[in-house]
């Protein structure tokens, strides 16, 4: 690969049988892959550079180790060393205190939507723990996948805050239920895989974590054999609609099909079929 893709608390794989799929591990198995301030702001980097890259067309996403896809935010390194340490910010009066927070919490946004705002679909692969920050990154990907040991819980209320990186925004538009979302953000109970499945949180349940991840690279292999001016168009679409009327929407579509539709994938795509062969699809 071109790009270079070292990254402290990411590691970044290009599987030999999934040709143009990246996998993404969070690299922090000793403390459960809790995220530091750094590897937020790592990760949006990341999911930038994956975006504009040519050679990937689909992402997987996964937590290394056995116990946790991640198990949120390590609070006890935020109250210490990060911007929502309040020490440096004692004497100042509370409209500047509050300003500085709420560009903090922008940037952490921003970091998580990163992965909604990749141009390339992602699928995140989740096990063990995947408390608080594990339900913020996972609203923002494509499809969600887990295994049958998973734990999930939306937890920041028990830490003394209301959820604001984008659980409370996007969990209710992934599920269509506000009840059951309200239940479990003000309750902060554990949920497990089958619930998950069952409210459509996740697309498909796993025996183990690594059924889950061979399932989400197989899932990714094959939406990256699809055209890419067809797929991150899909995307794209998909997200905006989804914030939008149905009537701006349709006219978002034809706007943006306008220009893709004239792609020459369209003709390889149908003589592929016409011909039963499998078609290749130059880089985006």
């Amino acid at each position: 690969m071109a790009q270079d893709y070292s990254f402290k608390y990411f590691t970044v794989q290009f599987p030999a049988d999934h040709p143009y799929v990246a996998h993404v591990e969070i690299n922090r198995a000793d403390k459960m892959n809790a995220f530091l301030e750094a590897m937020w702001l790592e990760m949006g980097q990341l999911f930038a550079r994956l975006s504009d890259d040519s050679n990937v067309r689909a992402v997987v996403f996964s937590g290394a180790g056995d116990k946790a896809f991640t198990a949120g935010l390590d609070v006890k390194a935020a109250s210490e060393g990060s911007a929502l340490a309040k020490d440096g910010i004692d004497g100042t009066d509370p409209a500047r205190k509050a300003a500085h927070f709420r560009r903090h919490v922008a940037e952490f946004q921003d970091c998580i939507t990163s992965i909604e705002k990749c141009e390339k679909p992602v699928i995140v692969a989740m096990h063990g723990y995947s408390f608080g920050l594990a339900i913020d990154i996972s609203t923002t990907a494509d499809v969600r996948l887990c295994s049958r040991d998973v734990k999930f819980a939306v937890k920041e209320v028990d830490i003394g805050i209301a959820a604001d990186i984008g659980t409370l925004t996007r969990l209710p538009k992934v599920v269509g239920n506000y009840g059951w979302v309200k239940e479990v953000a003000l309750s902060a109970r554990v949920f497990g895989a089958e619930e998950a499945l069952r409210v459509g949180f996740v697309n498909a349940v796993y025996e183990n974590k690594q059924e889950t991840v061979a399932a989400a690279l197989k899932m990714a292999g094959l939406i990256a054999s699809k055209s890419p001016v067809a797929v991150q168009g899909t995307k794209e679409i998909l997200n905006w609609s989804r914030d939008h009327p149905v009537q701006d929407g349709l006219r978002y579509t034809g706007v943006w099909n306008a220009a893709a539709i004239q792609t020459q994938d369209v003709t390889k795509a149908l003589l592929s079929g016409i011909q039963k062969r499998t078609p290749t699809f130059e880089k985006l």
